[in-house]
């Protein structure tokens, strides 16, 4: 409380002058000497009686043309502080007064709104944006504020609706986050059965932001559904193509596409795939392939290659795993060295994070589309591994 109190000392200034132009009588008591109403303030604050000393303050600073930039700043600061419900009374106080012109009531809606929405009570927040729209006044900002409460409530009609605005008003482009909101109404229609539904929605996913990956996944996925495995493999090749990093996303549907499809090269498509970006998962996906098609002994020379170009715990942690089932090591000891050194690493890679935004750096075990941090549209992805060289990485080497 006491950070308070300094940060409340251009209050004291600000109502000393106002209060010795108000009334030259007083000024020698404003200028010499702080207001009681400012002392009694103080001394709630020192005494973790923040409502009361509230109570001193909005009494002392008369609300007028030249006071209202100060509740304002009141108000931001305990909402700063997570002090919400006080950021509340203070900014509800203001709008109560009639004498705000209409941009200061703006303004004071604007702070009132945020504070709902740090507050939860994003129902309130949302009509108080609302107002701010019809009345003409941040715009930008309250259409902002609305879109991010239609995210949080997960109403992408309204989303769209929104961002269509945002995009008019700026001028700046809106396809990614527009796509994606089709990419949701389209996952939406596809957990109901509607598939004709979901097709239109990627189609316009796809119209919006034609390099979509996650709506060229998701296609994919619908016709591999459809018994088209022959598109679905078009598709997935096309994600490669789009954004090589979202393969390990697409790595099981596509080789069941191979497999309906009665290929055979499932190990070579997938080299091909690692000779364009090679990623942990793709490096796991092979060598379970090659294990199965020409033994362990395949597996782990991949593996072993992979590993002395990157610093990848999940390979390793394989490896580790294929030399024990083999019994590389045959005195009891080393097994047991082996099958402790196993358990550290398989510790170790269920710590690790999966994915990561590379916008703000936020680390995940699963694929958010939108980054729960700062809110990115289709920034986060998979992780990959550091390079062992100290050169620059070479992620499109082929591992053999």
């Amino acid at each position: 409380m006491i950070e308070l109190l300094f940060l409340l000392l251009p209050v004291a200034a600000a109502s000393g002058w106002w209060l010795a132009r108000r009334d030259p009588g007083q000024r020698r008591t404003a200028i010499g000497a702080p207001h009681p109403a400012f002392l009694r303030g103080l001394s709630y604050l020192v005494e973790e009686q923040p409502d009361k000393a509230i109570d001193m303050f909005l009494a002392l600073v008369e609300v007028d043309a030249e006071t209202v930039e100060t509740h304002l700043a009141l108000g931001s600061l305990f909402r700063r502080r997570g002090e919400v419900d006080r950021a509340i009374r203070i900014h509800q106080n203001l709008i109560s007064r009639k004498t705000l012109s209409l941009e200061q009531r703006g303004d004071a809606l604007l702070e009132l709104g945020r504070d709902y929405m740090s507050a939860g009570l994003l129902d309130r927040a949302e009509s108080l944006f609302q107002e701010l729209v019809e009345l003409g006044l941040h715009d930008e900002r309250a259409l902002r504020s609305l879109r991010e409460i239609y995210e949080q409530e997960r109403d992408w009609p309204r989303c769209l609706l929104v961002a269509e605005r945002l995009e008019s008003l700026t001028g700046q482009s809106m396809s990614l986050a527009i796509s994606q909101y089709h990419c949701e109404l389209a996952e939406e229609a596809r957990r109901l059965g509607d598939v004709l539904g979901a097709g239109e929605q990627l189609a316009l996913a796809r119209r919006a932001h034609p390099e979509c990956v996650r709506a060229t996944m998701l296609e994919g996925h619908a016709a591999l559904d459809g018994g088209d495995p022959g598109r679905a493999l078009e598709l997935f090749m096309q994600v490669a193509e789009q954004r090589p990093s979202y393969v390990p996303e697409i790595l099981p549907a596509l080789i069941e596409a191979l497999r309906q499809l009665g290929r055979e090269d499932v190990p070579a498509v997938l080299e091909t795939l690692a000779q364009r970006h090679c990623s942990p998962a793709l490096i796991l996906t092979l060598s379970d392939a090659l294990e199965q098609g020409q033994g362990p002994e395949a597996a782990m020379k991949l593996l072993t290659r992979y590993l002395s170009t990157f610093a990848d715990l999940a390979a390793l942690e394989h490896l580790l795993h294929l030399e024990s089932e083999a019994r590389i090591t045959p005195d009891p000891a080393g097994r047991e060295r082996a099958r402790v050194a196993l358990h550290v690493i398989r510790h170790l890679v269920t710590r690790q994070p999966v994915y990561q935004c590379d916008h703000c750096g936020f680390q995940a075990r699963s694929l958010h589309w939108q980054c729960p941090s700062c809110r990115s549209w289709g920034s986060v992805i998979p992780v990959q591994p550091e390079p062992m060289t100290t050169g620059e990485p070479s992620r499109d080497r082929p591992p053999a």
